[in-house]
């Protein structure tokens, strides 16, 4: 479960999926205690994929692959290297995705809603190219918008809104409130144009709606 041990002394795989072990971003280092500051780290999910991968003797790839992949139908996604950054997917491949997120079928609905709770509440942190939060809130493994700002969803969208964006440009988030989601994906690296223009779009998708 989530409360087995993983990473360093103290923390668990919630610890890890709530990038709240402690460990520094890009290397097996530890910078805070578990449970004490939100730290973004690709280390941690690495960390946690391979106690996964351990545990179930296979890669973690193809572990994905089995749970998730193939069971949604998602024949042009695959990861190809780091857990942490090497996925690959498609518009329409990730749109299978959010479905899956507002209407599980691969878990109970219970463990789907456990996901996208508020993990380690209070802690603060940085949000990676929107500055110190205050709290930082995440779920696990999802960021969870609460009342964040700045922010890379929109100024209307809902405080339980989660999803995930990334460093090439691209996001998914899931606005339960509203009954959306939204998936873009773009040709140029996540920068300062993204945080001027995603907030804008997401705000004209849910008024749209």
């Amino acid at each position: 479960g989530w409360d087995t041990p993983a990473g360093p002394e103290g923390s668990t795989l919630a610890h890890l999926a709530a990038h709240a072990s402690g460990l520094a971003f890009d290397q097996p280092m530890r910078q805070a205690a578990p449970g004490v500051r939100r730290i973004y780290s690709n280390t941690g999910f690495e960390l946690l994929a391979d106690t996964v991968a351990t545990a179930v003797g296979t890669t973690f790839s193809a572990y994905l692959d089995a749970t998730v992949l193939s069971p949604l139908g998602m024949i042009d996604t695959g990861l190809d290297g780091s857990p942490a950054a090497a996925g690959v997917a498609t518009v329409a491949d990730l749109a299978l995705f959010a479905a899956e997120l507002q209407h599980p079928t691969l878990v109970p609905a219970e463990v789907a809603a456990a996901a996208r709770r508020v993990a380690f509440a209070g802690l603060d942190g940085v949000l990676p190219g929107f500055g110190r939060q205050q709290p930082n809130d995440w779920g696990l493994g999802y960021e969870i918008r609460a009342t964040k700002t700045p922010h890379w969803t929109g100024t209307t969208s809902s405080p339980g809104t989660f999803g995930h964006f990334g460093r090439s440009g691209t996001f998914l988030w899931v606005d339960p409130e509203e009954g959306l989601a939204c998936v873009a994906l773009t040709d140029r690296d996540f920068g300062p144009w993204a945080a001027e223009a995603w907030p804008r779009f997401t705000d004209g998708v849910l008024a749209a709606w």
